[in-house]
């Protein structure tokens, strides 16, 4: 069995000797896009039970599963850091959630705002790209994606020990808040119009509300979603 190049997000238990079919799509994949052999090796992960090496078996012409040999990493969970962010035009959105899970969120919230540009979205293409993301950078385990919602009704929920970082792009080249380290987080993105007088003011009356600034430009929705993911994993996450 050679070095395993490619990693595959599954939905069965991992476990030494425990075969499992794949789905038609991942089989697919596999077989005949990336040309797998029969024996082949593969990375699988799950989400509960770490990182294994597999060998590739394929019993069919249309039919493919993995046997799981060792572990190659114990499971491990991202940072407890959160992102809300207002879904933008669609590639820009991608952009996001794809960058959100290699920089080590554990949840991702789209958010309805006043100047929302996107009244919907589909979460099943956003959970789609989250899992390729996942398997792509090495990740253990692919973030939960939520459906949208109105901004206030996610406020109205929200648990005050949770700190939610809010990118203010008026405050524009003041001294930013540093994230404090062993506390739950969260980033909230604007959309491209930014949040709105009445939207600025309600969040800045929450006491778990943190205004954060991001450098002396103002910065794209999608710049200031990595910015303040990055200023947040460099303080109080796994890059500190």
């Amino acid at each position: 069995m050679g070095e395993a190049k490619i990693r595959l997000c599954v939905d069965h238990p991992l476990e030494a000797g425990q075969s499992f079919p794949l789905p038609p799509a991942q089989a697919h994949y596999l077989a005949d896009v990336m040309r797998v052999p029969d024996g082949g090796a593969v990375l699988a992960f799950n989400g509960r039970d770490g990182e294994w090496l597999c060998t590739l078996g394929r019993p069919g012409r249309r039919q493919a599963g993995l046997t799981p040999v060792r572990m190659t990493r114990a499971q491990a969970e991202p940072p407890d850091l959160w992102l809300l962010f207002a879904p933008l035009r669609k590639a820009r959105t991608d952009f996001v959630v794809e960058k959100a899970v290699e920089l080590g969120v554990r949840r991702i919230l789209p958010v309805q705002t006043a100047f929302t540009s996107a009244e919907r979205i589909r979460r099943d293409r956003l959970v789609a790209q989250a899992r390729e993301a996942a398997e792509q950078c090495g990740a253990l385990a692919v973030p939960a994606v939520d459906g949208l919602r109105p901004l206030d009704a996610v406020l109205a929920d929200w648990d005050a020990g949770r700190r939610l970082y809010l990118c203010d792009e008026s405050l524009a080249g003041q001294p930013s808040a540093v994230p404090e380290r062993g506390r739950p987080g969260a980033v909230l993105v604007g959309p491209e119009g930014g949040f709105s007088a009445a939207e600025r003011a309600k969040l800045r009356a929450r006491p778990f509300v943190v205004p954060l600034a991001l450098g002396p430009r103002i910065l794209r929705a999608e710049t200031a979603a990595l910015a303040a993911l990055v200023l947040w994993q460099r303080a109080a996450g796994d890059w500190a």
